[in-house]
């Protein structure tokens, strides 16, 4: 390990003055990743990722968007399910710090990156602490991919419930040689409860639904073309 030589407080002057005293301080060695030679950091024992990613920012002069902090081998998130992240720091850790490089601009790829993030699952922060702990179990413990988590939070409760008792009476059609009669029932529901109410005064695209089967401005059909051509605008 090289020689530590620099030391930073952020504890005096700047716009950490006030924040973090009369709080237990330890003092943390920094390990830069490159050419630079590791530092001490004294800072709270108790601190949110957030503000320790600031101040070592601030003190270092490191872009703190693209800065990247790794503590016992475990990457540090600022936040989990919504809320801030909190580690405790002994006396003498070693934190490494590393600044990832922006990607390349390429021509071409920016949809598809704006793409991979819609499809990335982040559960509000207004959501309840019951769905925020199944959500770090399915997340974290269990792995399950984003677009699965999206579906899985996208129902409500009803429609849970509905499909928990469609799973019930399955076994019971089964037995009962109604398994596919049950199938073609459960497609007509979905069907039938899925329809939507129109408002007052809409009209369906189709005009058999509508009154004197009305039908939408600018519909194309036979009658529309017979009137064109006899009026001469083809």
């Amino acid at each position: 390990m090289g020689e530590i030589v620099e030391e930073l407080n952020p504890l005096v002057g700047g716009n950490h003055k006030h924040e973090f005293e009369n709080v237990n301080k330890v003092e943390i060695v920094l390990k830069t990743v490159g050419p630079a030679r590791p530092s001490r950091l004294l800072v709270p024992s108790s601190i949110k990722v957030r503000d320790l990613r600031g101040l070592i920012a601030s003190n270092g002069r490191l872009p703190i968007d693209n800065l990247s902090l790794i503590l016992r081998g475990t990457v540090l998130c600022d936040e989990k399910n919504g809320d801030d992240v909190y580690i405790q720091l002994n006396d003498g850790d070693s934190l490494i710090v590393a600044v990832k490089p922006k990607p390349p601009v390429r021509d071409g790829y920016d949809d598809d990156d704006d793409d991979d993030d819609d499809l990335k699952f982040k559960l509000p922060r207004s959501s309840s602490l019951w769905k925020k702990r199944l959500y770090s179990f399915l997340h974290d413990n269990l792995r399950l991919p984003d677009i699965l988590l999206m579906f899985i939070f996208s129902l409500s409760l009803k429609a849970w419930a509905l499909t928990i008792m469609w799973f019930v009476l399955a076994p019971i059609a089964h037995k009962w040689d109604l398994g596919p009669v049950y199938i073609i029932a459960t497609g007509f529901a979905l069907i039938l409860f899925n329809l939507g109410k129109r408002q007052a005064g809409d009209v369906s695209a189709y005009s058999i639904f509508n009154e004197d089967f009305r039908e939408l401005p600018g519909t194309l059909n036979a009658d529309r073309l017979d009137r064109d051509i006899r009026a001469g605008q083809f």
